[in-house]
């Protein structure tokens, strides 16, 4: 288990960036994201940095080391402002510690006390060792796509999707 002093989270700097790039370039790592070459990959990286500027990107550090960001994506449209979606990376090295969960906790608090948002939502590929956590966390599957992900070798990966009130 991590030990708590260890860790730090803190919002994104843009040298953070490099660290997503690093992970997502990872082919275990980028089997659950859409992207498959190098150009979607940083393309996705800038968008998922741009939210930086509402400080809505964390990153965690242990033992001074950067090993996870992650970020809600707002939304601006008023209706639908009260819920968002989220992603995040944890270096493979710094998974199952209490990483993950120590670092989801403190999106759950920035969400609800700077933005406001009455619930998350996720898109997981079925699979994914990381539904197991978000389980724990109290998220709640509300429905799959089926076929959604298709791999560069035609493997097809169902997407769950899951949500959780504030």
């Amino acid at each position: 288990m991590v030990q708590i002093d260890k860790l730090k989270i803190r919002f994104a700097e843009k040298s953070d960036a490099k660290y997503l790039i690093k992970w997502l370039s990872d082919p275990e790592i980028l089997k659950w994201f859409p992207m498959c070459n190098k150009f979607e990959i940083e393309d996705s990286v800038r968008v998922w940095m741009s939210f930086m500027s509402y400080k809505a990107v964390l990153t965690s550090v242990y033992d001074g080391k950067v090993c996870g960001n992650a970020l809600l994506y707002l939304n601006s449209l008023k209706k639908i402002s009260h819920t968002a979606l989220f992603a995040i990376i944890v270096d493979k090295e710094y998974r199952g510690l209490g990483i993950g969960s120590s670092f989801l906790k403190e999106l759950f608090k920035l969400a609800k006390e700077r933005f406001k948002l009455e619930m998350l939502h996720l898109e997981v590929y079925v699979g994914n060792p990381a539904i197991k956590l978000y389980e724990r966390l109290g998220f709640e599957k509300y429905g799959v796509h089926k076929k959604f992900l298709k791999d560069l070798n035609g493997k097809y990966y169902d997407k769950v999707l899951m949500q959780k009130s504030l």
